[in-house]
C-alpha cells in the first residue's frame, strides 16, 4: 500500500501542523450540539472502498498519506457520521482536496466525492472548525467583495469614459470574476473588448461569485454574496451570463437560480466564430482542461474548436475527463500552496514537445501553471483570440 511508504515531504508536515480556529460557537450549546455532524449518508455509503480513486487522486500522488486520497476522506467522513468528533487531522484531510472531480469520473459505484467533501466542510464550519486560511478568505470576500481583499474598484481596468458609457440594461452580462478583475485585468479588458461588440455589459457592482465560500464550507455567507449578485443581474435585466473563469462558471451555472442562462467564454466565442473573422497563425499549442469547466460541466470540445480555428492543437498526455488538476481549486492554492504548486508541476509533465503555448480557459489555472515554472508560456484562450483579431 502506498501509505505504508508515505512520503516525508514538506507538504505533508505542513498539512499535519495546520492551525485550526474554532469560531461562531454558542457557549450555551451542549458539547453534542457543538459537534453535530451530518451529510447525505447515501452519498457516503455509496463509496464501496474499492480504491479505484487512489490511483488518480492528484493530492494523494503528492502527499502519499491514505487520509489525503478520496477513499481515505470518505472513510473519515463516515467515521464523523458515526460519532467521531472533528479534529485537526480531519480538517487537514478534507481541506486539502482540490474537488477536481477525477475520482467521481472514475468511481465504479457512482459516488460523487467532491460533493460529499464540500458538504463535510460545511459541517465543520457549522461546528466552528476552520483553518486560518479559510477564515481569511471568507473575511476578504465578506469585507471587500473579492477573494484578494482588494480595495480598488472592480472596474479599475476600464477608463472613466468607458465606465460612463456602459449600458445600464442588457440581455447579456459579462461576469468578470475576482481573478481577472484584480490579477489579470488585461484578460478582462480583452474579453470585454470582444463581448461589447455583441451588446454585452457589466454589472454595476459585481462581487465575488461565492465559489471560494462554497468550496470551503461557508454556505450561509455564500448565500448572501450570491443574493447581492442576483440583485445586480436583475437590475440590469440580463437573462444570460457570460464568464471566462471556470470557477465562476460552475458556481453561476449550478448554484445560482436556474432561471439564468450561464455560458462560458469559449462557448460564446465558438457560437460567434464567423462574426469574429479570426486570422490563422502558424502556431502549435496545447490545451489544459480546467476541472470546473471540463469534468464538472463537460465543456471539452468548444475550447478546442476555438483554438483550431486559429492554429494547430497538439493534445496533452491526459485530456478531457482524464486531465490532471492544476492544483489551484478547492481552496488548496490558498491553504496548501506547496501541494498546489507540486500538482501544477505534475500537470506540466503532460505537455507535449514542440508547442508554442499552453492554452487554458481559467485564470486560476493560468496562475498556478505559470507559478509552477515551466519553460512554455501559459496563456488564456482570450489572449489567443485577441491575437487573431488584431
Amino acid at each position: 500500500m502506498k501509505n505504508e511508504g508515505k512520503k516525508e515531504t514538506e507538504q505533508t508536515k505542513k498539512t499535519e501542523k495546520i492551525k485550526i480556529t474554532p469560531k461562531n460557537i454558542n457557549e450555551n450549546e451542549s458539547e453534542s450540539e457543538k459537534q453535530s455532524f451530518e451529510v447525505d449518508r447515501r452519498s457516503v455509503y455509496r463509496c464501496v472502498q474499492c480504491g479505484t480513486c487512489r490511483s488518480v487522486c492528484p493530492v494523494f500522488d503528492v502527499v502519499g498519506w491514505e487520509s489525503a486520497n478520496t477513499r481515505g476522506r470518505m472513510l473519515i467522513i463516515k467515521s464523523l457520521l458515526e460519532g467521531r468528533p472533528p479534529s485537526e487531522d480531519v480538517l487537514s484531510s478534507l481541506a486539502s482536496c482540490t474537488t477536481c472531480g477525477i475520482c467521481a469520473s472514475k468511481c465504479p459505484a457512482g459516488a460523487n466525492p467532491p460533493e460529499v467533501v464540500e458538504a463535510a466542510r460545511a459541517q465543520l464550519v457549522k461546528c466552528g472548525i476552520t483553518t486560518d486560511a479559510q477564515k481569511n478568505l471568507k473575511s476578504a470576500i465578506i469585507t471587500y467583495g473579492n477573494s484578494f481583499g482588494e480595495t480598488r474598484d472592480r472596474k479599475h481596468w476600464l477608463s472613466g469614459t468607458e465606465r460612463s458609457k456602459l449600458p445600464e440594461k442588457s440581455d447579456y452580462v459579462y461576469f468578470v470574476g475576482c481573478f481577472d478583475s484584480y490579477r489579470y485585468p488585461e484578460f478582462a479588458k480583452k474579453t470585454f473588448d470582444i463581448l461589447q461588440r455583441f451588446g454585452v455589459t457589466l454589472l454595476p457592482d459585481e462581487h465575488c461569485c461565492a465559489s471560494p465560500l462554497l468550496r470551503t464550507g461557508f454556505r450561509e455567507d455564500a448565500e448572501k454574496v450570491m443574493q447581492h449578485n442576483l440583485e445586480q443581474i436583475r437590475k440590469v435585466g440580463a437573462h444570460t451570463i457570460i464568464t471566462s473563469c471556470a470557477g465562476c462558471y460552475t458556481t453561476l451555472k449550478n448554484n445560482y437560480p436556474e432561471e439564468l442562462k450561464v455560458i462560458s467564454l469559449p462557448e460564446f466565442l465558438a457560437e460567434h466564430l464567423e462574426k469574429l473573422n479570426l486570422k490563422k497563425f502558424d502556431l502549435t499549442v496545447t490545451y489544459h482542461d480546467p476541472c470546473h469547466l471540463g469534468r464538472h460541466n463537460k465543456v471539452y470540445d468548444v475550447p478546442r474548436k476555438v483554438i483550431q480555428s486559429i492554429c494547430t492543437l497538439k493534445e496533452m498526455k491526459n485530456i478531457k475527463e482524464n486531465a490532471r488538476c492544476c492544483g489551484g481549486g478547492g481552496g488548496v492554492r490558498t491553504g496548501y500552496p506547496d501541494i498546489s504548486l507540486e500538482l501544477a508541476r505534475n500537470r506540466l509533465k503532460d505537455v507535449p514537445e514542440g508547442v508554442d503555448y499552453i492554452v487554458t480557459s481559467c485564470p486560476l489555472c493560468v496562475r498556478n501553471l505559470r507559478d509552477a515554472g515551466g519553460n512554455i508560456e501559459v496563456i488564456d484562450i482570450v489572449e489567443l483570440v485577441a491575437m487573431a483579431i488584431e
